[in-house]
């Protein structure tokens, strides 16, 4: 099983200098592959050669901007983003959060922090439970939620009398905040969980002001283990509550 320092990160920020220092850092904490670029260039040209699984994001870059980059990352992968920005308003990081972000880091920042926010990351990504062999599993008709992979994998069944008949497996990865969301849900299975309960388990610092984020995440989910994500039939929304799974 890998361990957390075994995931390879890859920091994209257009300052040389803190570049170098949040690589040493990761280094000095354990983690044995960090990549680094200055420019959504160079971070696109990167990303495909070294397929980083985890990726430093900078918001503000020389040829681009960070919000796009995700969004052009994320038509191939779902890899784990984690902003790094010196713009500290609601509105950027929500709509950061809201492309899908993992977390959002304002500069200046503690080097422990990021090291701490990271591996919080991974933890929820890439999680494999070390006292279970067998990965916990969530069924919801043809879809399946394996916690301990952090995947949902849709079966469909190919017909004709070919060798080519049989059954297909479609694989979608969890971010990180989903993940904590259909964690939470699951062990409340048939429960109605608060938008309160919901945030404090997905943002641990405190769930103020992040109901609407939490709408975002919560349709994003949708259309992954849902056939169809308009009418859902699993994740469901009660009304001036919160949310179900059934």
């Amino acid at each position: 099983m890998m361990e957390l320092c075994d995931y390879k990160i890859m920091l994209v920020d257009d300052e040389p200098e803190l570049r170098r220092m949040v690589k040493d850092f990761l280094i000095k904490e354990g983690f044995r592959a960090v990549v680094t670029a200055g420019s959504c260039r160079e971070a696109r040209k990167i990303y495909h050669i070294e397929e980083p699984r985890l990726i430093l994001l900078d918001v503000m870059l020389p040829d681009g901007d960070g919000f796009s980059l995700l969004q052009e990352l994320h038509k191939d992968s779902e890899v784990p983003v984690i902003f790094l920005s010196a713009k500290d308003e609601d509105a950027d990081r929500l709509h950061g959060l809201g492309l899908g972000a993992d977390d959002y880091i304002t500069k200046p920042f503690l080097p422990k922090e990021l090291v701490l926010r990271v591996k919080a990351v991974l933890k929820r990504v890439y999680r494999v439970k070390e006292d279970d062999k067998e990965s916990e599993r969530i069924r919801l008709g043809d879809c399946t939620v394996d916690l301990g992979s952090g995947l949902v994998c849709w079966n469909s069944t190919t017909e004709g009398d070919s060798e080519a008949a049989g059954t297909k497996v479609r694989e979608l990865t969890l971010t990180a905040k989903e993940y904590a969301i259909i964690e939470k849900l699951s062990a409340n299975r048939g429960r109605i969980v608060t938008i309160d309960a919901l945030c404090d388990a997905v943002w641990q610092e405190g769930n103020y002001g992040y109901e609407n984020t939490l709408i975002v995440h919560i349709r994003r989910l949708r259309e992954k283990i849902e056939e169809n994500p308009s009418r859902p039939r699993y994740l469901l929304t009660v009304r001036g509550l919160g949310y179900k799974l059934l």
